[in-house]
């Protein structure tokens, strides 16, 4: 078959038609680049940290602490863990930082935490 026929250039266009199709689809559904955080109407932060929905929803652990400063949260954290209690940090969407914890343990995190 001769290149001149043209039959060469299905394979990209229907490559090209293709990747144009899902790309709508996508645009349709909602699934938008997010481009920057700074742009206006945006709080900057991702919504993947999210489960089922709910903004502060983390899963299986649970806030024991919420403090405005990242320092404090370690130490709490530090605290929890010479306790022997498995303890991560979280930055909420308000910017302060959660110490979470698992919800079999939160009550005595709560109480540690408590009299720190």
């Amino acid at each position: 078959m001769a290149t001149s026929d043209g039959w060469y250039l299905i394979g990209p266009l229907i490559a090209f038609g293709l990747v144009g199709f899902l790309g709508a689809v996508f645009w349709r559904m909602g699934l938008q680049p997010t481009g920057s955080p700074g742009r206006p109407g945006r709080d900057g932060y991702a919504d993947g940290l999210a489960i089922f929905g709910e903004r502060d929803d983390y899963g299986l652990l649970f806030p024991a602490a919420v403090t405005e400063h990242p320092e404090v949260a370690d130490e709490i954290r530090r605290l929890l863990a010479d306790a022997g209690i498995r303890a991560t940090t979280a930055i909420r969407r308000d910017g302060r930082v959660s110490v979470l914890v698992f919800c079999e343990e939160v009550e005595e995190a709560r109480r540690l935490v408590g009299s720190f």
